[in-house]
């Protein structure tokens, strides 16, 4: 059944991220990883991308995470030379919503992101369906910026599934870095921007609730917005 069907009123029918409403899960308790990078020098900013099903509730955690100074919805994985949602939705350019993260390795590492990645935002146990969501454009994936960035990746997927930390074998594919492309200004800073949202508050509000719970020491009350930046 669509949202459309289960709220009874066509106007409330979401025009991006949609599909059949699932109730939230709580966020599961992973071990820190194993094999991480080091502190970095304060000020010195490096780059995370991440697709974990519908972008909104990505960027919408992430700019909640202290030493995150910027993340930006778009578009990544696709061999297409542009990006745009009405294509992307259709699931044959090979691009995933992700959101691509601007951080500062002396306050957050690239392994927290991963943690937070794997336990607050999303099933990484699902490929290619999160929620309500269901296509390769939703799919888990992690575009890694650098050599390091991909050993960190892999060697804590190998942790959690030696851990058995979750009740399938995680699906989330480490893919080549491509060129992200920005989405659409009216996706940039959508969970802040209607939290009331039905889809919003059923899919991704309990994430934050998540992220406030398990990891209160990265967590910030007041986000950084996409389009104070000019996103």
């Amino acid at each position: 059944m669509y949202l459309a069907a289960v709220l009874g009123a066509a106007s409330l029918l979401i025009t991006a991220c949609t599909g059949l409403l699932a109730g939230a899960t709580p966020g599961a308790n992973i071990p820190a990883p194993a094999v991480d990078e080091p502190a970095g020098t304060p000020g010195v900013h490096e780059t995370a991308l991440l697709a974990g099903g519908c972008f909104w509730g990505v960027q919408g955690v992430f700019e909640h995470v202290r030493g995150v100074s910027r993340a930006v919805s778009g578009y990544a994985g696709g061999a297409e030379p542009t990006a745009h949602y009405d294509v992307v939705s259709t699931g044959t350019t090979g691009h995933a919503e992700s959101v691509q993260i601007t951080y500062d390795p002396s306050q957050i590492t690239y392994g927290q992101l991963l943690r937070i990645y794997f336990s607050v935002v999303q099933d990484p146990t699902q490929l290619n369906k999160q929620g309500p969501d269901v296509g390769t454009q939703y799919r888990s994936a992690i575009f890694p910026q650098n050599e390091t960035q991909k050993q960190i990746a892999k060697a804590y997927i190998t942790q959690l599934d030696d851990a058995k930390v979750f009740n399938a074998p995680i699906v989330t594919r480490i893919e080549n870095a491509t060129e992200f492309f920005p989405a659409e200004a009216h996706h940039q800073d959508f969970l802040n921007s209607n939290p009331t949202n039905p889809y919003i508050a059923i899919n991704d509000m309990p994430k934050l609730d998540n992220l406030k719970r398990q990891y209160p020491d990265l967590y910030r009350e007041q986000p950084v917005l996409a389009l104070a930046d000019g996103a």
